[in-house]
């Protein structure tokens, strides 16, 4: 973990090095002060001698200068420091993010990524900063106080080091203790994240149930949860400070009595006694500061495991070590797949699939939810790893390519569609980055999405919300498969992307896609048979298995369960969910 996050340091190596020096330098020049003081109470104001007391004035003056001096470029390179150690964990975390294979992102939550993005990260910054600044100015203080009361007065001095050693058993049995609470609080974190991300991206389906009064009362839950931990927490380490206070007041009554007595018989002077004092307040506040960043550590020892978790994660997909680099044509092939998400146990969701698909044909996925269309086409472009068996395009094993190739010739337009913030043609030229207007223009035609782009104020310089949000689910639906148009792509997957637009839009987007694109292999998922039916070939899954493969005709003829739910929609009603007659 430690070799991990000391990764990140990166190029503010540099300012990592020269904060503890600034630190350790104020440290001194603040510990010169105290014996100076003494000096002039002694020597200056007891003789009565104005001019040594000028003399010694002026030098606490020019070391309280360079005292703050230090102090200032401590907390300038400590800062440069651990902003710079944050940003890079960011940039760790969401660079392995995006090398994820689906597999890899089904661990993580969204809410829990978002928070090891953000709450985690800036723990760990403010633990770096203390550790570069406190860390090093604290032991720096405690051991040069410590020498310095040794040198006036030993006997007096190990007052400090028993008050040192008692203080420093209680603050490790409290850290001990509030560790464990600290490390489950950043669970309860991602709770909050998971149900404000939730509420927000569903806000609308909440306000249509008026279900305001329910998300409220689950959000008061996880942040009761939070709270609740934080308190546990608080009230362990609350113990500190009284216990600080305490040994500070003991130790200053403690040289006050017995240095006053020593100043009688001549054993000590008043100079010398205020520096006790004075050192004695360098070396309870150097504890107080060294009890603040255990506690800091604590907190963000949680954070580091997570952080970690995320930068230490491998993609379970690699590319090969002399990679294809171009891939000849649309053909698809699966040869005995067997495909389960979870390697080693659970049912598998796809079982001794063998499928020959041609390129350039348009081939139809139809069944039932749960019967794992989505999860067959997901292995065309490598999305995950087949359990048993080979799924080849263009001829050769997509394990065998490059995986950029390869996605880069398979064109998905998922279930969910999603669009991001920005005009429609920077959405748009996620196809292609290099897109021309016309080209944005003449996949927006052929994807049927022109008729309301047109109608825009802004047309194609429309910005569009996060998520879509100021577009319908059909308009989203058909700017997501303009988009893959733009990719050129030598496989088109239309996974149920054509289900919120009408029926004559679906059949005109059919028939662009025919005319326009004809030596694109297409893959089509629907529930609609209509949606299918002038496929070149169409396949029936059910449970997992290919229960039918052929032309329309050939299904009606052969297939019971593509006969059945057609006669079903032709009459009204029913699906691949539903069938003919409502039985379910």
């Amino acid at each position: 973990m430690l070799k991990t996050l000391a990764a990140q340091v990166k190029e503010f190596k540099r300012d990592s090095i020269l904060t503890p020096v600034f630190m350790i330098l104020e440290v001194l020049f603040e510990m010169l002060i105290p014996l100076l003081m003494a000096s002039i109470i002694d020597k200056g104001v007891e003789t009565g001698d104005i001019r040594h007391i000028c003399k010694v004035g002026a030098a606490m003056a020019v070391l309280a200068l360079c005292g703050l001096w230090a102090g200032m470029m401590g907390g300038k390179y400590g800062a440069r420091a651990s902003t710079g150690f944050a940003r890079n964990l960011r940039k760790a975390m969401y660079d392995n993010i995006q090398n994820f294979s689906f597999s890899n992102i089904d661990k993580f939550s969204t809410a829990g990524l978002i928070t090891r993005l953000t709450t985690d990260v800036t723990n760990l910054q403010m633990a770096y900063q203390m550790l570069l600044r406190m860390f090093t100015r604290a032991p720096a203080s405690l051991l040069c106080a410590m020498v310095m009361a040794f040198t006036i007065h030993a006997e007096l001095a190990s007052i400090y080091l028993i008050a040192v050693i008692a203080l420093g058993a209680c603050l490790i049995f409290i850290m001990s203790r509030a560790t464990k609470y600290f490390q489950q609080v950043f669970r309860k974190y991602d709770d909050l994240n998971a149900s404000v991300q939730e509420n927000i991206t569903g806000i609308r389906v909440v306000k249509a149930y008026v279900r305001e009064d329910y998300e409220n009362n689950k959000f008061f839950k996880a942040a009761e949860n939070v709270y609740k931990m934080f308190v546990k927490a608080e009230n362990i380490i609350i113990m500190n400070m009284p216990l600080m206070m305490f040994t500070v007041y003991a130790c200053i009554l403690g040289i006050s009595w017995l240095g006053a007595k020593m100043i009688v018989v001549d054993e000590l002077t008043t100079g010398e006694l205020m520096s006790l004092l004075t050192y004695c307040m360098n070396i309870m506040m150097s504890l107080m500061m060294l009890s603040m960043i255990f506690v800091m550590v604590t907190m963000s020892f949680a954070s580091a495991k997570r952080i970690t978790e995320v930068i230490n994660e491998e993609s379970d997909l690699h590319n090969p070590e002399n990679p294809v680099m171009e891939v000849p044509d649309g053909s698809i092939e699966f040869d005995h797949v067997k495909f389960a998400y979870k390697k080693g146990s659970g049912e598998p969701v796809l079982k001794n699939i063998n499928l020959k698909i041609r390129s350039g044909e348009t081939v139809g996925i139809i069944g039932g939810t749960g019967s794992a269309k989505s999860s067959l086409v997901n292995l065309i472009s490598r999305l995950y790893d087949v359990t048993e068996g080979s799924v080849k395009v263009g001829g050769r094993d997509v394990r065998e390519y490059d995986m950029e190739v390869l996605r880069n010739q398979v064109a998905v337009v998922l279930q969910k569609n999603v669009l991001f913030s920005g005009t429609i043609l920077e959405n748009l030229r996620w196809g292609d980055k290099n897109a021309t207007e016309e080209e944005c223009i003449r996949a927006c035609r052929l994807a049927c999405a022109d008729e309301f782009i047109e109608r825009m104020p802004e047309r194609y310089n429309t910005y569009i919300e996060q998520g879509g949000s100021n577009v319908s689910g059909g308009q989203k639906q058909r700017l997501c498969i303009a988009r893959a148009l733009l990719k050129k792509p030598k496989i088109l997957i239309l996974d149920d992307s054509t289900s919120a637009v009408d029926t004559a839009t679906d059949a005109k987007i059919r028939r662009a896609f025919a005319q326009e694109i004809p030596n694109t292999t297409k893959l089509i998922i629907a529930q609609r048979i209509s949606s299918v039916k002038g496929a070149d070939r169409i396949i029936v899954m059910d449970n997992g298995r290919v229960n039918g493969f052929g032309t329309h005709e050939e299904l009606m003829k052969s297939n019971a369960i593509y006969r059945e739910v057609y006669e079903s929609q032709n009459q009204g009603g029913g699906d691949f969910d539903q069938a003919a007659g409502g039985e379910a």
